[in-house]
């Protein structure tokens, strides 16, 4: 039987380079992604069930009343959302889920799942956060600024984070966090099938001997 995985939520800032980091470990290492739902139209390069699950509109609401969703949001006329057989089924397969997400719908989704891992990526310092959005040069200062700010609020919610991580060198980073998950596997409250066998191992050797 194997054992279950760990839904790993990843937040942070904008431009604090989560998705770069989430790359990163995909890349190094044997997780797996969640994939959300949508109804927008695939894109030329886009697969079902690789970048997205595209659905209709018709279905996609019949998730949502037959509550098949994690999360979900309406974005542009078009909806996205977490699909939670994906989710559930990947982890009791043993394997460990990564959900990129903000951070409102990231503590709903701790709500439903309790023993999920939520883990923040920040930068450095506010400047630099400040610097890496200006050099993007895809945004006005308007935009930044609203980003910024969004950035500020989001810090209230840093403390009901599992953890912190700071993305100074991408690679460190991604390091950082797979040590985190590491970590959490060996946790005694994520093995106490492990502690029941071992405890049933050492009553089978010492029978007879008390």
């Amino acid at each position: 039987m194997n054992k279950k995985g760990i839904l790993i939520i990843i937040s942070g800032f904008s431009g604090a380079g989560k998705g770069s980091v989430v790359k990163e470990l995909l890349s190094k290492n044997d997780y797996t992604l969640s994939i959300s739902a949508t109804t927008r139209q695939p894109r030329d390069y886009e697969q079902h069930g690789r970048e997205y699950f595209f659905e209709s509109r018709e279905d996609f609401e019949k998730m949502i009343e037959n509550n098949e969703l994690i999360e979900w949001a309406s974005y542009c006329d078009n909806y996205y959302g977490t699909p939670k057989s994906f989710v559930e089924g990947n982890l009791q397969q043993g394997k460990d889920v990564i959900l990129e997400i903000e951070t409102q719908g990231a503590l709903d989704i701790k709500k439903q799942f309790e023993d999920a891992l939520l883990i923040f990526i920040t930068v450095p310092k506010a400047q630099e956060l400040k610097a890496r959005l200006e050099g993007r040069g895809t945004e006005d200062s308007n935009i930044i600024t609203k980003r910024l700010k969004r950035a500020y609020e989001e810090t209230q919610l840093m403390k009901q984070y599992d953890y912190i991580v700071i993305n100074d060198k991408l690679d460190k980073c991604a390091e950082d966090i797979s040590s985190i998950i590491d970590a959490e596997h060996k946790k005694t409250v994520r093995n106490t099938h492990l502690i029941e066998e071992i405890k049933e191992q050492f009553e089978e050797l010492l029978k007879g001997e008390i």
